[in-house]
């Protein structure tokens, strides 16, 4: 996990100067919280599903007074699947990096009808990447997806309580054939590395800044169900001007006036210090932040990999939606994903 971090040959965006000052930023950023894989739990190489399906019921995201629900059900077909039963008349949607509509903020994907989307499925998601679970189909009754106070923890136990059943074939997990790297603004990157080993593990090395309470957080793991759950429990974070902005102004527009957020389902930073109280505090420390960007942002990115499971390891560094989006896209059109 601590292997040398070099620039990649190949840059699929963004400004070489910009991307090596970054890779030099991260060199000299300390190692917050390292767990490493257990050579006693290789990757599960068969194709999964549920055993059982289950449901989950929450306040809405952005219509905080409803109570939404999701419906968890074994695929009938392979990938994942969100299905709005209030639209008879169309196809679920596929979990795709094809079918992203906008990553403003959160990431919402749509099929077919503008009326066809669900939003902010990086929460949902994510668990495709980190339970190794590939194949799942979600009902639910709106595009407006539940806020949970434990973040995505009670989803990872409502799996784990179903169970996984193998669905009797091999599990294809892909890999970049070659170092490759993206750069976005304000100095962040992406890297994608091959699995050279074919281990059909996926290593992270996310780094996180802000100029905030958040400060500087770096975790690395290795990808498996002992470190999602952990990070599944990690909240969404939220600056504390905006949350001033939401109670005053915002209580002007209907999107802000009926969000779901509050001071249970999300971490609230300001410049010194935090409104509410932060978890996952390691040696003293708040990693909440990066353990959400890592478990529950990027690996929803990877989860739009619709080809199987990635494998090899991925360095985050400042990174958000946009970047993780454009990295999945580029690997697609420039045709860099190979079956290990």
């Amino acid at each position: 996990m601590t292997a040398e971090i070099n620039v990649p040959e190949r840059l699929l965006g963004g400004d070489p100067a910009a991307i090596k000052t970054a890779f030099n930023q991260l060199k000299q950023q300390k190692i917050d919280q390292l767990r490493p894989h257990d050579e006693a739990e290789p990757p599960d190489e068969h194709d999964t599903t549920l055993a059982a399906p289950f449901s989950i019921t929450g306040p809405g995201t952005f219509f905080g007074r409803a109570q939404r629900t999701l419906q968890f059900e074994p695929a009938p077909r392979p990938g994942w699947w969100l299905d709005r039963i209030d639209l008879p008349d169309e196809l679920p949607i596929e979990v795709s990096v094809r079918n992203v509509w906008t990553i403003v903020r959160n990431i919402v994907l749509r099929s077919g009808s503008p009326h066809n989307y669900m939003r902010m499925v990086e929460h949902i998601i994510a668990l495709k990447t980190g339970l190794g679970l590939d194949n799942v189909i979600i009902r639910m009754d709106s595009g407006d997806p539940p806020l949970f106070d434990d973040s995505s923890r009670g989803m990872v136990e409502a799996v784990e309580k179903a169970g996984l059943k193998h669905t009797g074939w091999k599990a294809k997990a892909w890999t970049v054939k070659e170092p490759v790297c993206i750069g976005g603004d304000n100095g962040s990157f992406l890297a994608f590395y091959p699995d050279e080993k074919a281990s059909r593990r996926l290593e992270i090395d996310c780094a996180i800044r802000f100029k905030s309470a958040i400060g500087s957080q770096r975790i690395q793991f290795t990808v498996n169900r002992e470190a999602f759950r952990h990070g599944a429990f990690a909240r969404t974070n939220c600056p504390l001007s905006m949350m001033l902005y939401c109670r005053t102004i915002g209580m002007l527009f209907a999107d802000m006036r009926n969000l779901g957020y509050n001071t249970r389902n999300i971490l609230v930073h300001g410049r010194w210090g935090y409104l509410n109280k932060p978890r996952m505090l390691h040696e003293g420390k708040a990693l909440e932040a990066v353990w959400h960007r890592a478990c529950l942002d990027m690996l929803a990115a990877v989860a739009l990999i619709d080809r199987g499971r990635f494998a090899g390891r991925i360095v985050s560094y400042k990174a958000g939606h946009a970047l993780d989006v454009q990295m999945i896209r580029e690997l697609y059109q420039h045709d860099l994903l190979v079956e290990v």
